[in-house]
């Protein structure tokens, strides 16, 4: 089987800087004290994913999830190590990521389909079906910048998933918008994953992992501290004792839909 990521030693890290004004780092300096320091939100991570794979990349807050995944994207580069991936990617994977918020969603669905490489004939091909699901009636001739986060996730969403990928990444999709369009996302996402595409979900709502992967890759503090069964990294990440609360029969009764 084809491998469709491979990632080898990533490290991606940021500078903290620990003082807001010139005065205030000149006289830190003037002390001898640290004005910045460096901090590895994804630190010598290795993993290879074949292509038709879904995995489920997993971790608490701030385990380096989003930065590895917009790794994966191309939207940041590895300050160390190499990030390998074969044929197109598209995905959601910030909220608004890639909307210029002066034009209208309709001129953002051109721009962003011509961000994932479609031609402006291809993009017409799909016009109609990315503003039926996106389902935001006549904001659609309105500022982006005008629009709550669920419209913008919604319109996002639409359009990555009405485009022909290899890689599909998805970055907490059931995190914004209400119960109906969540499981109309999940529906999308299971067609996506019978159609052979190779999947990367970030979520984490455990029932939904459950039925859309097949593996689970899980993060501690930019780490690697799993890559295997699903089950068992739900249960290393204690992701499953959820105590019976709302989100968790949220979760459930989403992942059953799939």
């Amino acid at each position: 089987m084809a491998e469709a990521i491979v990632a080898q030693n990533v490290t991606k890290d940021f500078v903290l800087r620990r003082h807001k004004t010139f005065k205030q780092m000149s006289v830190a300096k003037m002390r001898g004290q640290e004005t910045v320091n460096r901090f590895n939100a994804v630190d010598d991570v290795s993993f290879t994913i074949n292509e038709g794979e879904s995995v489920g990349l997993m971790g608490l807050n701030g385990s380096g999830k989003s930065t590895l995944l917009k790794v994966i994207s191309g939207v940041m580069k590895p300050n160390k190590g190499t990030i390998l991936t074969r044929g197109r990617i598209a995905g959601l994977i910030a909220t608004g990521a890639g909307f210029q918020n002066s034009l209208s969603g309709l001129d953002n669905i051109f721009l962003n389909a011509a961000i994932y490489g479609l031609t402006e004939k291809e993009t017409k091909a799909v016009l109609d079906d990315i503003i039926d699901f996106a389902d935001i009636g006549q904001f659609i001739d309105q500022p982006v910048g005008t629009y709550s986060s669920g419209m913008s996730s919604r319109l996002g969403f639409s359009i990555a998933v009405h485009v022909d990928c290899d890689i599909f990444l998805a970055d907490e999709i059931l995190a914004v918008g209400d119960k109906p369009f969540k499981r109309k996302c999940m529906t999308k996402m299971e067609e996506i994953r019978n159609s052979g595409k190779t999947i990367v979900y970030v979520s984490h709502a455990a029932a939904s992992v459950q039925k859309m992967c097949d593996r689970v890759i899980a993060l501690e503090k930019g780490r690697l501290l799993f890559d295997g069964d699903v089950d068992e990294g739900i249960r290393i990440l204690d992701y499953g004792d959820e105590d019976g609360d709302e989100l968790a029969a949220d979760d459930a009764e989403l992942g059953a839909d799939v």
